[in-house]
């Protein structure tokens, strides 16, 4: 038996929502939808009496099994959010007959590209327009929620796609619950919104402080140790180099076949900020880029997570790596169905930094042209928090 948890997801407080006890409900989750004793959402919903009519699932599938980017099939029991194309992203209309709203459980990592906030803001576009109710099951941001943890820039108009959906920053510090309170607010959605709050729940928590059970929200995010890189470190998607997928540790290993990790490590290490030591290493991923490849690059060893900043770290290492010309090149084909901009661009939200780097910039130059949008930020989502 686990261990009762520190803090109650909104999973193990449903009960508390009387308008699940009515009508006949979609739910909108993934195998790290467990309450504190790993029991399954879906088991605990249809035990405790709420009809549950249909199920959806985001990228990776309701069974979690697909890597990034994979197209996941429906199937008789599961409509999926992400099939072969941008238009299987969003539910239609015809998925929504007979559903009297919506449930959402899924668990965030706390980084804006990670997509699971971009299928709820679609779902709660989509019930809004049918007008049907949405309850989001709310759960831990695992890297916390302080306004001073808070990293990267906005979105840019022209920039968004599945990876900058909202415009909000790279680490935003929100929990999926107030993500969908600020989305219907800034987007103007007319949408019954409920959020089933947590309870214990503290913005300074790191998961672990939790005592809530890790489940792996897709597969490459195995650890909390890769949750806690993973706002930088998923910036090298948009490389030629690999992020470490094929290997057992994904975001938090970075390099590539031409790579000198000790030269590169040495050049990067004035800039990472505090809290990070890089170790020089070598790795051969077994799919995906240079799958089968031996690669020299560097693994990522966070000494104080409170201190560490991901994405400072990640941008010194880019910048580092162009620097000293070790094959650093921009990822060119089709990305999360967009082919006419950069992934790189994508995932920043903007084509600033990226021309920056190429330029020669320093890191602090890259950093600065973020602007002040983590200050107004904290100011702009002050209403619609429910912790302290």
């Amino acid at each position: 038996m686990v261990a009762a948890a520190l803090v109650q997801t909104g999973l193990d407080r449903w009960s508390t929502s009387t308008r699940l006890r009515t009508g006949r409900w979609g739910l909108l989750a993934h195998p790290a939808s467990v309450d504190g004793q790993l029991r399954h959402g879906l088991h605990l919903l249809r035990a405790g009496g709420v009809e549950v009519a249909a199920l959806f699932g985001p990228e990776h599938g309701w069974s979690g099994a697909a890597q990034d980017m994979e197209a996941v099939a429906e199937s008789h029991r599961v409509v999926s959010l992400y099939g072969a194309d941008e238009a299987s992203l969003r539910p239609r209309s015809e998925e929504l007959e007979g559903l009297d709203g919506l449930i959402v459980d899924l668990q965030d990592v706390g980084a804006r590209y990670y997509t699971y906030a971009a299928t709820m803001a679609y779902c709660l576009e989509a019930f809004a327009e049918a007008g049907r109710p949405v309850v989001v099951l709310d759960r831990p941001n695992p890297l916390g929620g302080r306004a001073e943890d808070m990293e990267g820039p906005t979105v840019q108009p022209g920039y968004e796609s599945f990876v900058s959906e909202l415009p909000i920053p790279i680490r935003h510090g929100m929990t999926m619950g107030e993500l969908a309170r600020w989305c219907v607010a800034v987007r103007r959605l007319d949408v019954e919104l409920e959020v089933v709050a947590m309870e214990g729940w503290r913005r300074a928590m790191f998961f672990d402080e939790t005592s809530l059970p890790w489940v792996l929200p897709s597969p490459n995010m195995p650890t909390l140790d890769t949750a806690i890189v993973y706002p930088g470190q998923c910036l090298w998607e948009g490389t030629d180099f690999s992020e470490g997928r094929g290997t057992t540790r994904p975001f938090e290993l970075v390099g590539g076949p031409s790579v000198n990790g000790e030269a590169w490590a040495k050049a990067a290490e004035p800039d990472l900020g505090p809290g990070l030591r890089l170790r020089p290493t070598g790795f051969k991923p077994t799919f995906q880029k240079h799958g089968g490849q031996h690669c020299g690059g560097v693994q990522l060893h966070v000494l104080d997570r409170a201190r560490f900043r991901s994405v400072r770290a990640s941008v010194a290492l880019l910048v580092a790596a162009r620097r000293l010309g070790i094959g650093l090149g921009w990822r060119r084909e089709a990305y999360e169905f967009v082919d006419d901009r950069l992934a790189i661009d994508l995932l920043f939200g903007s084509e600033t930094p990226r021309r920056l780097i190429d330029e020669g910039a320093p890191t602090e130059a890259v950093l600065e042209s973020f602007g002040d949008f983590c200050t107004e930020f904290a100011e702009a989502r002050a209403p619609y928090l429910l912790y302290d």
